[in-house]
């Protein structure tokens, strides 16, 4: 999504004026930087907050998923220390059949069953907002198979429906015509649909 997203603003360049382009370069800046610090957190060069008494501990976990809004996502559920806390994972489909397990947190990685798990965000002491529905006590199999890529796509691309607004408002604020109109509503549709997707959206 990130190469994508960064593939279509880069394409509007030769039709734009000096501000556009200035507008482009920092919509551009902002995907590269916000992925490289979801990598970061992902792979545990910058920390998700696993360290708060678990690290090094064998605790039992529960993945629930998340709907709010717009919104889903993958959490797995734990309690440390007497106290619930949650941390948002980025999807994989052994998550659709995970009955709660025993998982290993080592430094900045979480693994269950010997998978490594991937934070997509700090681990929560509140319980997360919206509907939180709980993994069935027997996994369905066929889950899995409603979980591929197009799904994923479906689910990311409903953000961008801001696309046509910011679009309506660029034009409202340094004007362009119905060119500039259609290439900042591109771009916005895009842009959302990437952050849907670098937060760690769950198409299940």
């Amino acid at each position: 999504m990130t190469i994508g997203t960064l593939a279509i603003t880069i394409a509007w360049v030769p039709f734009a004026d000096p501000e556009q382009v200035a507008m482009l370069g920092a919509v551009a800046a902002i995907v590269l930087g916000y992925t490289g610090i979801r990598f970061a957190v992902a792979f545990g060069y910058l920390p998700a907050g696993l360290s708060r008494g678990a690290d090094g501990q064998e605790i039992g976990v529960r993945r629930v998923r998340q709907q709010h809004r717009l919104e889903s996502r993958s959490w797995l559920e734990f309690t440390v220390d007497g106290r619930d806390r949650w941390l948002p994972v980025y999807f994989d489909s052994a998550l659709v059949t995970l009955t709660p397990r025993t998982a290993e947190i080592d430094g900045r990685a979480v693994s269950v069953d010997g998978r490594r798990m991937y934070p997509s965000g700090r681990v929560r002491d509140s319980e997360p907002v919206g509907r939180l529905v709980d993994n069935p006590e027997r996994p369905d199999p066929e889950a899995i198979g409603r979980t591929g890529s197009g799904r994923r796509v479906l689910l990311d691309a409903q953000s961008a429906v801001v696309g046509p607004f910011a679009g309506l408002l660029w034009v409202y604020v340094a004007g362009g015509g119905s060119v500039a109109f259609v290439a900042a509503t591109i771009v916005a549709a895009a842009t959302a649909t990437w952050l849907s997707a670098v937060r760690g959206s769950d198409p299940s």
